[in-house]
C-alpha cells in the first residue's frame, strides 16, 4: 500500500511539473515578436560561426543548441565561458555571431566576456529571463525567454527556464533551416552515420546485385531454362529481356507456385506466357529506403532496376535492405 501511495504521489509530482513547463512554452509562444525575427536574419547571415555560450545547465543547453545549428547547415560550435578567458578568446573573428545563454542575465562568466566580443565587433545575441540585465544591455538582440517560476518547489533549480531556452534555440535553427532552404540531401551529408544515415544516403545502386548476378532470360526461353537461372542467380525471380535488352516481364518463385497449382505440365511454356508484364521497377538513383517502402507496400522480394531505357541493370533483394540496416 505505501508503494502505491508513493507512486500516485509521484506521478501526480510529473504531472504538475510537465504542465508548468508546457505552459512555460505556450507563454514563451505568445510573446515572440520582431527580436526574435531579427535574430534569425543576424544567424543566417553571419559568415562566420556562431559561437554559443552559457554556464551550469545554461551552458549545457548552448551546447545543444549549437549542436542543432551544426546540424542544419549553420556553422556553430559552443564556446565555454570560463575556457574562453583563458585563451579560446582566440578563436573569436570579426565574421562570427555570439549567441549568450543566461536566464538571470548576470551571470559572471558570461557578462565578463561581453566587453571583448564589442571589441571584435561581433554582434550579440542573448537568450535572458531579464531584459533589465547587464546582459541584455550590452546585446544587440535580446530574447525574452523569461518563464514565471521553475518547476521544483524551492523556484530555484533551472527547470522550466532551461526549457524555455531549449525550445527557442530550436526554433531559431528550425527558422534559419527554413530561410536557407536546407535539404534532406545535406541534412544527410552532416549525418552519415547510424539508420539515420543509411536511410539518407544509401541508394539501391550501393546494394544492387549486377553483371553476371543478374537473373536474365530473353523473351522465347522456356520455363525450364528460366527456372535453371533462377536457381543458378539464387535470388528466387527472373528478368525477362526483349531482343533490344528491355526488361519486357518478371517472373518470381510465387509466380511459379501458383502456376504448378494451375498447370499439370508448365515447363515446356514459353516464358512470356507466365510473366508479369508489367513489373514494379526502380531506378538506381534512387534512395535505398524508397526502395524498401515500394518492397513493402507490394509484397515484393526482388526489385528490377532498370536504368532510363528500361534496361536491367541491377537486381535488388529484400535481404540485402535488411542486412544494410533499413528493415
Amino acid at each position: 500500500m505505501t508503494l502505491c501511495i508513493d507512486t500516485d504521489r509521484a506521478c501526480s509530482e510529473i504531472r504538475r511539473v510537465i504542465r508548468l513547463e508546457c505552459q512555460a512554452l505556450q507563454t514563451l509562444g505568445e510573446k515572440v515578436s520582431e527580436t526574435a525575427s531579427a535574430a534569425v536574419f543576424a544567424i543566417y547571415a553571419c559568415r562566420g560561426r556562431v559561437l554559443v555560450t552559457g554556464m551550469g545547465k545554461t551552458g549545457l543547453i548552448g551546447r545543444k543548441i549549437a549542436a542543432t545549428l551544426a546540424s542544419t547547415g549553420t556553422p556553430a560550435f559552443f564556446l565555454h565561458p570560463a575556457e574562453a578567458y583563458h585563451g579560446d578568446l582566440g578563436v573569436v573573428t570579426p565574421d562570427d555571431v555570439l549567441l549568450a545563454l543566461s536566464n538571470s542575465g548576470e551571470t559572471e562568466e558570461v557578462v565578463r566576456l561581453l566587453p571583448h566580443f564589442r571589441r571584435f565587433g561581433v554582434p550579440i545575441v542573448c537568450l535572458t529571463g531579464s531584459r533589465e540585465s547587464t546582459l541584455a544591455r550590452f546585446s544587440d538582440i535580446t530574447i525574452d525567454v523569461g518563464v514565471d517560476c521553475e518547476a521544483d518547489p524551492l523556484g530555484v533549480a533551472p527547470t522550466a527556464s532551461t526549457t524555455a531556452m531549449l525550445a527557442m534555440g530550436d526554433a531559431l535553427a528550425v527558422a534559419v533551416l527554413v530561410k536557407r532552404g536546407f535539404t534532406q540531401e545535406q541534412f544527410s551529408l552532416f549525418h552519415p552515420g547510424g539508420s539515420l544515415g543509411r536511410k539518407l544516403l544509401l541508394l539501391v545502386k550501393d546494394l544492387m546485385h549486377v553483371g553476371e548476378a543478374l537473373p536474365l532470360v530473353p523473351v522465347g526461353s522456356s520455363l525450364r531454362d528460366t527456372i535453371y537461372q533462377m536457381t543458378l542467380k539464387r535470388l528466387g525471380a527472373a528478368f525477362v529481356v526483349s531482343k533490344d535488352g528491355r526488361l519486357a516481364g518478371f517472373l518470381s518463385d510465387g509466380d511459379l507456385r501458383r502456376l504448378l497449382e494451375r498447370e499439370g505440365n508448365p515447363l515446356c511454356l514459353p516464358v512470356e506466357h507466365i510473366m508479369t508484364n508489367r513489373p514494379k521497377t526502380i531506378a538506381p538513383d534512387a534512395l535505398a529506403a524508397d526502395a524498401l517502402r515500394l518492397m513493402e507496400s507490394h509484397a515484393i522480394t526482388v526489385l528490377p532496376v532498370v536504368d532510363g531505357a528500361h534496361h536491367p541493370v541491377g537486381a535488388l533483394h529484400l535481404h540485402d535492405l535488411v542486412q544494410a540496416g533499413l528493415a
